[in-house]
């Protein structure tokens, strides 16, 4: 019994001399080619202290300081080449034009003579995002006076796209982590003066396009409907605009997917 009180006596006076290990996990979410600064608890670097800093799943290392010489190592992929930096006085370390594959987990271990501490960093990285596409389908054109908008983004992941009017979501659609196309349709009456919008947002920025039905329609001689530029034209110049360069199978399932929302709303008006 006296032995086991002694030696717990000893374990706590080496905790006590040595330092308690710490280890914090804070996240942090930043948009691609931005730079962000991963920050630990250190005012300057004292004499004695190292810093070294590890990424990833396997903790490769990727830089390390004494307080004299800040030293920036690569992973094997070369992923980080001449984009890190080590704050020369606190040993903070800043990733600039930062990419979407530098998301995960960065470790800093902070070893003093008698403590040692680790700080943990899930950094996120989110792309930046396109400006929603504005369209209509020239299928409404008939003798209803309400046609189909339709808000189209290409090529996204982790965002919502919404449908307002005035400040009061209307409709929502939202994409996982796979990077994919989304389109959302609005029916308005042609003659509705309120305020529609169409936004795309992540966590931490959004993208925002203004619905001007005069800008998008045109007028025929009085008491014909309004009719709009076909959408698959209109789809065209949005895969031209946004990526580039589009397969064509792409824009084919695009356009399937607002006949196909035409269609079930005008079964919709039949209906009622």
């Amino acid at each position: 019994m006296v032995k086991e009180k002694t030696f717990v006596f000893f374990c706590l006076c080496f905790c006590h001399l040595v330092g308690v290990f710490a280890d914090e996990l804070k996240s942090v979410s930043v948009m691609e080619r931005d730079s962000v600064t991963l920050k630990i608890n250190v005012t300057e670097i004292q004499r004695g202290e190292k810093i070294l800093w590890r990424f990833g799943t396997y903790r490769s290392l990727i830089a390390k300081s004494n307080g004299v010489n800040n030293t920036i190592l690569d992973v094997a992929d070369g992923r980080f080449r001449d984009r890190l930096k080590l704050d020369k006085k606190t040993g903070c370390l800043i990733i600039m034009n930062i990419r979407t594959e530098d998301a995960g987990v960065y470790e800093v271990e902070i070893s003093r003579i008698r403590s040692e501490t680790k700080h943990r960093f899930t950094v996120t990285v989110y792309a930046r995002l396109p400006v929603p596409v504005i369209t209509s389908d020239s299928s409404q054109c008939s003798s209803s006076s309400s046609f189909l908008l339709v808000c189209i983004v290409l090529n996204v992941s982790d965002v919502t796209l919404s449908w307002y009017k005035g400040i009061g979501v209307l409709s929502s659609i939202s994409a996982s982590n796979l990077r994919i196309s989304l389109s959302l349709p609005l029916e308005v009456e042609y003659q509705d003066k309120n305020t529609y919008s169409c936004v795309l947002n992540n966590p931490i920025s959004n993208q925002t396009t203004h619905l001007d039905i005069n800008t998008l329609c045109h007028t025929f001689a009085e008491g014909h409907a309004p009719c709009c530029k076909s959408v698959e034209a209109v789809l065209r110049l949005v895969v031209t605009a946004l990526m580039g360069v589009a397969s064509a199978a792409a824009v084919v399932l695009l356009v399937n997917d607002v006949r196909a929302a035409s269609r079930k709303m005008k079964k919709t008006e039949e209906m009622s």
